[in-house]
């Protein structure tokens, strides 16, 4: 995979997911327990022998440029491997990336610098299993000038996604963004294709492409909405990877966009029957590892500590207390008489005795009183802390009770 090059775009604000980015990049928010949400796109480079890797950063990068270097160390420079942080450097002009292609556009030195055959374009927020050498077998084999994996979605989903318009060959012939009215698949009129984000070009037409784009002052620098249509009026050769038809792995993906998707990501993780695991032992998931001490679970009331259907990551302490379809991640303590459910909660937090908490999700290092109640009066939840479309009650890192 010595021809591939690939950038990982994640320099992106986050808004729609405050407060837990507003000391973080979206790519570093911490997801599953143990992980950052960069690191599934990360092991998915990793799985797919791509070891050529670029991550472009932008906005509050501190925090995820730590977690790449004290987890990420993985290549051999020698052999001419690397996961390389690149802060945005104004090499063009003085503005900041001004959009997903310009952010490219910008590092197109890096390209020259090594000549790669094929440029691989991922994003830094999204969760899901890829093996990224079918999709480059898969361009390859079909002579495309560039590859944008899909994901089918119901019709109605459409308000919420780039939308990619197929002929009966997956050939792209359009592309809408967040349409009322989507274009839908040929042969299933009540499904779209979703743009996953994920692109793959050729190098020399993405280099002449963005060129081009630079030049147009009408431009929103955007690989949906500009790159996509310009090769397309081209009469370039542009086509859709079908995601979950190809891709024998998992078929989940999420885009971990809002405050609601990030928590319903979380979810999917829990039960018997979880939407998306992490223990696939022919797909590792890596992150960087600290020492933590066991999961100890004792009983200090009358009634022994309840783990229900539970993801607790290492140095959890769990009282006589009920952990009930919900994600600890590490250091957690929680104290006799609590009560979690449906609830995300996440490093060095403390459950105080008797505390219940519900449809919540807990940022770092917060201390819940003891008796304390969160998710069940959302008229004074919403006076304290904020509260997502659906309802998920948000308590920001480091708040005080």
């Amino acid at each position: 995979m010595r021809e591939v090059l690939t950038f990982i775009l994640a320099g992106g604000k986050g808004e729609r997911l405050d407060p837990l980015t507003r000391d973080r990049a979206k790519p570093a928010v911490p997801f599953g327990g143990i992980y950052r949400i960069v690191d599934f796109t990360l092991s998915n480079c990793v799985n797919s022998g791509l070891r050529r890797i670029f991550l472009l950063t932008q906005y509050k990068s501190f925090s995820l440029q730590r977690h790449i270097l004290e987890g990420w160390n993985i290549y051999s420079n020698q052999l001419g491997e690397f996961i390389d942080v690149v802060p945005a450097q104004q090499r063009i002009s003085s503005d900041w990336y001004r959009g997903t292609a310009d952010a490219i556009y910008q590092n197109l030195n890096m390209v020259r610098d090594y000549s790669p055959n094929l440029i691989l374009i991922l994003a830094g927020d999204h969760v899901y299993k890829m093996d990224y050498r079918k999709l480059i077998g898969f361009h390859e084999s079909k002579g495309a000038d560039m590859t944008v994996a899909c994901i089918t979605m119901p019709k109605h989903d459409s308000i919420h996604f780039g939308v990619v318009e197929v002929n009966k060959q997956n050939m792209v012939v359009g592309f809408q963004e967040k349409p009322d009215k989507p274009k839908t698949i040929p042969a299933s009129p009540s499904e779209i294709f979703c743009s996953m984000g994920i692109y793959l070009f050729n190098t020399e037409v993405l280099q002449r492409e963005l060129g081009d784009d630079a030049q147009r002052t009408d431009s929103e620098h955007d690989f949906g909405k500009n790159i996509i249509p310009q090769l397309l009026a081209k009469k370039l050769k542009v086509f859709a990877y079908d995601f979950a038809k190809e891709n024998e792995i998992s078929p989940y993906w999420r885009d971990i966009g809002t405050r609601d998707s990030y928590y319903q990501a979380n979810m999917d993780l829990c039960g018997a029957n979880a939407k998306f695991t992490l223990d696939d032992k022919a797909w590792p998931l890596r992150t960087s590892h600290h020492r933590y001490t066991p999961l100890r679970s004792c009983t200090t009331g009358k009634t022994p500590g309840v783990i229900v259907d539970s993801l607790i990551a290492g140095g959890c302490i769990i009282e006589s207390a009920t952990v009930d379809h919900s994600v600890l991640s590490n250091n957690v303590i929680v104290k006799d008489g609590a009560s979690i459910k449906n609830s995300v909660i996440m490093d060095s937090v403390t459950i105080g005795k008797g505390a219940q908490i519900q449809g919540a999700i807990i940022d770092k290092d917060v201390d819940i009183p003891a008796g304390t109640k969160i998710g069940f009066y959302p008229a004074l939840d919403r006076q304290r802390f904020v509260l997502t479309t659906s309802g998920i009650v948000i308590v920001a890192k480091k708040t005080s009770l």
